[in-house]
């Protein structure tokens, strides 16, 4: 009996369709007629002419001279009486009467009164092209509701279909309840009933399409709840046959809603096809039957997507899906044993690609805009299939394909998102969309498959990267990504960072991971510094790109100088060398570092980097005295009192001092430059660097005199009172008289007053304090070398007055900065 109700029920089925195919060709014919009949009508107006009198040619000459009238002959010479006005329309009118001639004479011709052309005949204005019916304007609140229209076209008969509906379930309730109808008759009604619905929808499509719509959409629904009802309550069908009529009367519903342009029969087709599985189901759980249906009819919505632009339709379908396969995969693949992972993914990958195609199809074929509910649909799928992949993925081989997955989803973005930009017909947005994943996807591979070190050297690569291709491309939203990724790299860096103090375990010099990674991040700043200095911007980009080009040079000055700094911070303490050694090292490290950045600052004309400079440099003045002098002396001590320091641990203070002597010369030419020896900051820097100077040779002084006496630990103290108040005295005068002979020679007063002021605290400190210490050795040796030097600078001053008088009158050249240096 199954098979004959399923016999009967597609010969109507395929009768009914015959039907509205025959009747759906005859209205494209009679349409196509009634268009070419149109466009004979048009063509006959366009070549109707009027027929002007005789001596028209001439009238029309007078009105304009370049216009060329073609002449036609007329019965009589009389002209034809002009009308008042044109007509408003393109349309035939009878010609005018001609009026008989006054007499039968010869004589002149009255001269015509040129009349205006008819409108009938007059040359037809250029008509638009036919672009179909005019689309529905957006409804918007503003507008004012026909409410009486809109109760009764619209909502009285969706009324009276969901009543008739429950009307005839009533009655064949009732018929059942009264042993009337048996299983095979009750069901037999329910499809006639149906598919009368459907026939007399189809007899009035015509004249009244919404009514129709809605008679089809009531026959559909009794015929789905008729084979629901005929496999749950009467095993009339089996599930195989009851699932294969559900789907039939799902893919008629969808067909029909073509046919008639009608979104709303659609929109019943895709609930009845959700529902079907639930109305066939006998529990047993068989997820591969249901997605292969639930893709089935995806894929339907896919073909329908791309004919019409059923927005509603797509999300419902959207909404639907992920509703089914999210219930599914948190009942029956989350804290399951032994769940179907593969099969989850295979469906979840086959779901992404539907949706992500019925999103975009539409609007790339008609080169249409993607609205803001589109994007957002587009973003969620994509990223609901990643939280799913990654999910599976993380119980299949331990999570070791998250990273290749991620990739792969990012490649399949890329792969659209080409195309599209090579094809210049969508709209931008998709592909700036696209691009923007395929971003975030490269980006998260590297954390995702990736650990530790290995994410700062992805991204490292990646930023430079991204700069590049922004800048071949012209797409601003790689630029955007290049500098967040930047960003996160500098971040990752700082993170792995922290394994030099978590872990102290030896790690192989220069060649380890922290360091290379180290090197890779401060090229890559590098790069992206060098790629924007290539740039031309533009007048609205200039200064953020300048700032921006400003901030990564400064990191990448600032990560260079950590980024070894660091290394030695680990090495050093694991290294045989003592702590002070360890420390005059990194002293070491820290002025040759900024004696590059000296020599590089040449190239900058920004003075506020030159400032910079000189602060840094008295800085590394003020660390000597404070940190690597008190080191050089516990070394001094260690080697010759304790023993348990070596010469050569004692010599390495010599390369700290002679970077620092490098960086005093550097930073006084620097100050020289740009302000001159005249202005305050000259005279200041002379005598910070005269002080340090004399500083540095008094302890070298004290350095040397201990190690080339080599006194007991007992005789330290009494060595280093005879260098105080013998050798520093003496020290000092040379010094004086040094920084004397400079300031004369080089005509700079400041080096003269700085002489003179050492020579004074010279004399002050020998009277005050050496003086009663001394031996009678150190007293003459003292006087006489302090007699003789203050001899000599006084002749120098008399021989040299003139010089020196005209030195202050006039100042010098070299007394401000040089023209090419301000």
């Amino acid at each position: 009996m199954e098979v004959f109700l399923l016999l009967v029920l597609v010969i109507l089925v395929l009768w009914f369709g015959k039907s509205v195919s025959r009747h759906l060709l005859a209205s494209r014919q009679e349409m196509q007629e009634v268009r070419e009949e149109l466009a004979r009508l048009r063509e006959q107006v366009n070549r109707s002419v009027v027929r002007p009198p005789v001596d028209a040619a001439a009238a029309a000459a007078q009105r304009d001279a370049s216009a060329a009238v073609r002449a036609a002959p007329q019965e009589a010479p009389a002209p034809p009486k002009a009308p008042e006005t044109a007509a408003p329309a393109p349309k035939f009118t009878p010609p005018p009467s001609i009026l008989p001639p006054a007499a039968e004479k010869p004589g002149p011709a009255p001269t015509p009164i040129p009349a205006p052309p008819m409108a009938a005949f007059a040359p037809a204005a250029e008509e638009p092209a036919y672009t179909g019916p005019e689309p529905e304007k957006p409804f918007s609140f503003s507008q004012k509701i026909d409410w009486e229209k809109f109760i009764g076209e619209n909502l009285i008969n969706k009324l009276g279909i969901a009543i008739l509906v429950l009307g005839i379930g009533f009655f064949v309730k009732y018929a059942i309840d009264q042993d009337w109808i048996n299983e095979i008759g009750r069901v037999a009604i329910g499809l006639l009933a149906g598919g009368a619905l459907v026939a007399v929808a189809h007899r009035l499509r015509q004249n009244y399409k919404a009514f129709s719509s809605v008679l089809i959409g009531g026959g559909m629904a009794v015929l789905y709840f008729t084979i629901a009802i005929a496999f749950h309550e009467y095993q009339i069908f089996s599930q195989t046959v009851a699932f294969i009529l559900m789907t039939a009367i799902t893919g008629f519903t969808i067909f029909l809603s073509m046919a008639y342009d009608r979104m709303e029969l659609a929109v019943l087709a895709l609930v009845g096809g959700f529902g079907s599985p639930f109305m066939v189901s006998t529990g047993e759980g068989n997820y591969v039957v249901l997605f292969v249906f639930i893709l089935l009819l995806n894929a339907g919505i896919l073909v329908l997507a791309y004919f019409k632009k059923w927005n509603l339709l797509n999300f419902i379908a959207y909404v639907f899906t992920i509703v089914l396969y999210g219930g599914w995969l948190f009942t029956r693949v989350v804290d399951t044993p032994n769940a179907p992972y593969l099969g989850a993914l295979l469906f979840a990958t086959l779901f992404y690609l539907v949706f992500f195609l019925i999103t975009i199809i539409y609007n790339v074929k008609e080169r249409q805009r993607f609205s803001g509910p589109e994007i957002m649909m587009l973003v969620s799928n994509t990223f609901l299939y990643y939280s799913a992949g990654l999910y599976v993925l993380h119980f299949v081989t331990g999570g070791r394909y998250q990273g290749l997955f991620t990739v792969a989803l990012g490649a399949f973005n890329f792969v659209f998102a080409y195309a599209l930009y090579r094809s210049q017909r969508v709209d931008r947005t998709l592909v700036y969309l696209l691009i923007g994943l395929v971003l975030t996807f490269l980006s998260l591979s590297a954390p995702i498959q990736l650990e530790g070190n290995y994410i700062t050297l992805f991204w490292a690569l990646e930023a430079v990267l991204l700069l590049w291709l922004s800048q071949k491309s012209g797409i601003q939203l790689m630029r955007y990504a290049s500098v967040l990724v930047l960003a996160l790299m500098l971040v990752s860096l700082c993170l792995d960072w922290m394994e030099y103090t978590v872990t102290r375990l030896p790690l192989p010099p220069a060649l380890n991971k922290l360091f290379v990674t180290g090197v890779v991040a401060v090229a890559s700043l590098a790069g992206t510094w060098w790629l924007l200095g290539r740039e031309t911007p533009t007048p609205a980009q200039g200064r953020l790109l300048r700032t921006y080009r400003t901030i990564v040079g400064l990191l990448l000055v600032a990560f260079l100088y950590l980024v070894p700094l660091l290394e030695l911070h680990h090495q050093l303490p694991l290294s045989p060398l003592s702590e002070n050694t360890q420390t005059l090292w990194l002293g070491f490290y820290r002025y040759v570092f900024l004696l590059g950045l000296l020599l590089w600052s040449r190239r900058l004309r920004d003075p506020g980097y030159h400032n910079l400079l000189l602060g840094l440099s008295l800085l590394a003045a003020i660390l000597y005295t404070l940190q690597l002098n008190p080191a050089t002396v516990s070394l001094r001590n260690g080697y010759l009192f304790t023993q348990t320091e070596t010469l050569g641990a004692y010599a390495t203070h010599y390369l700290p001092l002679g970077a620092l002597g490098a960086v005093l010369v550097l930073a006084l030419v620097k100050v020289r430059r740009q302000y001159g020896w005249g202005g305050a900051w000259g005279k200041v820097s002379l005598w910070l660097i005269s002080i340090m100077a004399v500083f540095l040779a008094s302890t070298e002084l004290e350095h040397t005199w201990l190690l080339v006496s080599r006194p007991s630990a007992e005789g330290q103290y009494d060595t280093l009172r005879h260098v105080h108040n013998i050798g520093f005295p003496i020290l000092w005068g040379l010094c004086s008289f040094l920084l004397m002979m400079l300031g004369m020679s080089r005509k700079l007063k400041p080096l003269r007053i700085i002489s003179l002021t050492l020579f004074f605290f010279t004399l002050l400190k020998l009277f005050l304090l050496d003086l009663r210490d001394m031996s009678e050795g150190g007293k003459i040796a003292a006087f006489i070398c302090l007699g003789v030097l203050l001899l000599v600078i006084s002749f120098m001053y008399q021989k040299l007055k003139n010089l020196i008088l005209v030195d202050d009158s006039a100042p010098a050249e070299n007394m401000t900065p040089l023209p090419d240096e301000k």
